[in-house]
């Protein structure tokens, strides 16, 4: 289905207000599509703003109850989170619309652009997603990017949700996503590969995966400091390979971390140039190398994408300052996986001070999964006079086997000599940690699924302060 058989047909969104729904409907919507949807939030009364924007956009927003279904015409779009016995879905079947995934749509708008960029990995795919969308755009490319999370260089008070951005030019950068296994709908002129590691499914499977999409590239920039991936190069005729602190056609040297930023030197064959990151940790270094060698393979120079990448001040909920009250920070952060959480660890364990985490899990399935390593992570990642605090998983409604909970988690962490508690009520935990809190600490608010985790670090922080 191609991008003017898109436009031709009105698109239904069941579950618009995901993150990865949303932008998409905006990029239809911003390109003359005719766009509606229901939202499980809309209709508990979830996020008021968010879908106050999309009406502002020309969407059309429904219950979640078949109402706006209403035609064969209709393309349908499910969220994957969505299941088959929801009203809209029942609708659809009886009216015979179209059906297609949220990755089948965003491939297609991927693959008929002129200058499609992917980018790949485990982690770090939204941010370094959102540095190619900010170099290109500030190098007056004007790219289109569909992203996972808000871009705030982006984000404007009228415009507060900006996780895509839509332009004229001929870029279109999206991440893609290994989960579900469509990032084999994709076809990249140039393909970005952070790294691979476990999440979602087996290494065997993340190999496959990741390796077709590299070999379908004109270009691949590749994390050369990853052994997975490192592994995944041979045999590749067009690559740019990046690493902090190894040898690479972009490496990174001098590494100097700041407590909410961090320097280094960028190293080519012909050039060193010293950097200042306005986003910390050495995670978001090795993004930087992969965006900068994305943008050259694009036609950038590269001190032109060096100087572009400075300016780039992060997504919201990646590492999110939300402010600061009686010399203690809220950060706000998207942590969820073990590479993810050790990431965010590491980076706050630079510099002195206790850590106090509010981790909500996103689901019941993916503590199952993951449980092993997400245990590790935060056994390797927290210190004696550190406090983790667990409420329960996030819960939308649905069926769910709830074989592995939090407070096994929490068990399993203190088992090893960490401290950690489960506290199921998720304000209860918010206050807990907030009435512990002392001058020099850190409270970082972690999980992924859920938008209200936003909210969450605000009101921690508003409690911190009127103290």
């Amino acid at each position: 289905m191609h991008d003017g058989n898109l436009i031709a047909h009105p698109c239904f969104f069941v579950g618009i207000g995901g993150s990865g729904m949303m932008p998409l409907a905006m990029i239809l919507a911003a390109r003359g599509a005719d766009v509606a949807g229901s939202d499980r939030s809309l209709d508990q009364d979830r996020l008021p703003a968010k879908f106050t924007y999309l009406r502002d956009l020309g969407v059309g927003l429904f219950p979640q109850d078949g109402s706006g279904i209403v035609s064969a015409d209709q393309v349908v779009i499910a969220s994957a989170a969505v299941e088959p016995t929801v009203a809209d879905l029942v609708a659809a079947d009886r009216l015979g619309c179209q059906r297609r995934s949220r990755a089948e749509m965003l491939a297609g708008l991927f693959n008929d652009s002129a200058l499609p960029i992917g980018v790949a990995g485990t982690s770090g795919k939204s941010t370094v997603t959102g540095m190619i969308g900010w170099i290109l755009h500030a190098t007056g490319r004007d790219p289109t990017v569909m992203n996972g999370a808000v871009m705030k260089n982006f984000a404007l008070p009228d415009a507060p949700f900006a996780s895509a951005l839509v332009g004229a030019g001929d870029a279109f950068v999206s991440e893609v996503d290994e989960s579900d296994g469509s990032i084999a709908l994709y076809r990249p002129q140039i393909a970005v590969l952070n790294n691979v590691s476990l999440d979602h499914k087996s290494l065997d499977e993340l190999r496959a995966l990741f390796g077709d999409f590299a070999a379908r590239a004109r270009h691949v920039v590749a994390n050369a400091g990853d052994p997975e991936t490192s592994a995944l190069l041979a045999g590749l005729a067009s690559v740019t390979s990046f690493a902090v602190e190894g040898d690479a056609d972009l490496s990174a040297r001098a590494v100097a971390p700041e407590r909410f930023a961090i320097g280094f030197e960028l190293v080519t064959k012909d050039a060193r140039l010293a950097v200042r990151l306005k986003v910390p940790g050495r995670h978001n270094v090795a993004n930087a190398l992969a965006a900068v060698g994305a943008a050259m393979a694009a036609g950038v120079p590269l001190i032109e994408a060096v100087r572009a990448i400075e300016g780039f001040t992060g997504l919201r909920r990646r590492f999110d300052l939300v402010g600061e009250a009686g010399g203690i920070a809220v950060i706000d952060d998207f942590g969820h996986n073990p590479d993810k959480i050790a990431a965010t660890l590491a980076t706050l364990h630079a510099f002195p001070g206790r850590l106090l985490i509010l981790f909500q899990p996103h689901g019941y399935g993916p503590l199952k999964v993951m449980r092993h390593e997400l245990v590790g992570a935060f056994i390797a990642g927290l210190s004696e006079d550190d406090l983790l605090v667990l409420p329960d998983p996030a819960f939308f409604g649905g069926t769910v086997k709830r074989a592995v909970t939090s407070a096994d988690i929490v068990a399993d962490i203190v088992a090893a000599g960490r401290p950690a508690r489960h506290v199921a009520d998720r304000a209860a935990a918010a206050a807990l940690i907030a009435d512990a809190a002392r001058p020099g600490d850190r409270v970082i608010v972690m999980g992924a699924r859920d938008d209200t985790l936003s909210q969450v670090a605000g009101d921690i922080l508003t409690r911190i302060a009127g103290r």
